[in-house]
Order: structure tokens, then sequence, then C-alpha cells
């Protein structure tokens, strides 16, 4: 029982890294460094959707691919975004859909 205990620990442990490494190292789109952190939500959907657009890994559309980063990044950061960017973020969803031209 304690040996299984052990493994979910561990198992913990890689969870937290992972996220990390797939937004850094990712291959299905080559993001603008500290696109997440910039303040213009326009900007970050722009970004966005030229690299989902010139990607050639990505398995969904561009859009898909776009958001579902997007997406990623904000359910990862988790806790540790502020709500001031949080909010940027959120808003640049919208953006996204707005240069996709999607609509909700």
């Amino acid at each position: 029982m304690k040996n299984h205990n052990m493994i979910s620990i561990k198992r913990k442990g890689k969870s937290k890294n992972w996220s990390g490494k797939v937004t850094l190292n990712s291959h299905a789109l080559a993001l603008e460094e500290d696109v997440f952190t910039w303040k213009d939500p326009r900007r970050i959907a722009r970004s966005l959707k030229r690299s989902a657009e010139e990607s050639t890994k990505r398995k969904g559309t561009a859009f898909q691919s776009a958001m579902s980063m997007l997406n990623f990044y904000i359910n990862r950061a988790g806790k540790n975004l502020n709500s001031k960017q949080r909010q940027i973020l959120e808003q640049a969803k919208e953006e996204l859909r707005i240069v996709f031209k999607k609509n909700k």
C-alpha cells in the first residue's frame, strides 16, 4: 500500500512539470516569447493566429489550435495568474474569435 502512495505522489510531481514544458517547448505552435504576458488582448490574438496558421504540426484548424493553446495556458497557470492578466487573456479569446471571424 505504501508503494502505491509513492507512485501517485511521483505522478503528481511530474504533472506540475509537464504543462510548463508544453508551454515552453510546444512543437504544435511556435509562440512568440512571453506572448501570454502581453497587456494587449488583440496583439495576443493576432500573434496566436499567426503562429497557428504557420504551424505544420497542428491537428485541428488554426482557430482550434490557437484557442486551445490560450485555454491551456489559462488553465495551467491557475492561481498563479493574477486577475488582471486573466482578464486580458479572456479578452484575447474574444479577439481570437474576431480575427478568425468566428461567432460565439
